[in-house]
């Protein structure tokens, strides 16, 4: 049940899913109404159609961005995820709204989220909002664009900043929702501050955890989640110490110079 946890349990529980995402929760309850999109200044192509893959270096490159020239798609190394999750958070006000986030992010073996989408669901709202984050460091005139299997490319300018990263808004309508539950892979591409085009992939289905089930299910168990965190962790350390040696043996196999 929702209320099994206060509001400040699960919004702390929440920013641990969504690391990227540090002031949606707040932000969600203190405006109903979130920044529209998808209205670009200017069309972007749709790109190719992306291999249905977990995996960065399968997806297409970002390319299309207005203003933009072709970029090299930057490689990027195998992310670990977070399942998807989903928490109902209602402020103090008694006449608060109950606001539900459904979440998932990516990251790198050091433990450092580099792509997060949450739905965000406001009580008896029409509007719903797909909000991902990227960390700084991103181009800003570009934008984001998110694309679903090979399903038309959606295109939306970032809203804010924060010490985390900047998020970009993107309307949730019944069709788009409606996509996530039958796809396979949300691709999120944006450029970075070299000019390199990134496409960042977030699996809708993996393993026991599916978009469909968080979003159509109850909230998530409090105790589940720090079950699937402790699992997250230990899957970070085992990359991170597999790096390690990759490291050291590829330092160990070059020859040393000449005195």
């Amino acid at each position: 049940m929702a209320s099994s946890v206060g509001p400040r349990g699960r919004r702390v529980a929440l920013l641990a899913v969504t690391a990227l995402a540090v002031s949606f929760a707040s932000e969600a309850q203190s405006q109903a109404q979130p920044p529209a999109a998808p209205k670009a200044k200017a069309p972007a192509a749709a790109p190719k159609a992306p291999a249905p893959a977990a995996q960065a270096p399968a997806a297409p490159p970002a390319a299309g961005q207005p203003q933009q020239q072709a970029q090299q798609q930057q490689e990027m190394p195998q992310l670990i995820y977070a399942p998807w999750t989903k928490f109902c958070l209602k402020g103090q006000d008694a006449n608060a709204k109950q606001v539900c986030f459904i979440g998932k992010d990516g990251r790198i073996e050091s433990g450092q989220p580099v792509v997060a989408a949450v739905i965000i669901e406001p009580e008896g709202e029409p509007k719903k909002i797909l909000r991902v984050t990227l960390p700084l460091g991103m181009q800003l005139q570009p934008g984001t664009r998110i694309v679903v299997d090979s399903n038309q490319a959606l295109q939306s300018p970032y809203v804010i900043c924060f010490q985390n990263g900047c998020m970009s808004d993107y309307e949730a309508t019944a069709d788009f929702l409606a996509s996530l539950k039958k796809g396979q892979t949300l691709y999120v591409q944006a450029i970075n501050s070299n000019g390199t085009a990134l496409t960042l992939p977030l699996p809708l289905q993996e393993g026991n955890s599916s978009f469909a089930k968080a979003y159509d299910g109850p909230p998530t168990d409090p105790k589940e989640f720090e079950k699937t965190q402790q699992k997250l962790q230990e899957e970070l350390q085992k990359r991170a110490e597999e790096q390690r040696k990759k490291l050291e043996q590829t330092q160990g196999g070059q020859p040393q110079a000449k005195q």
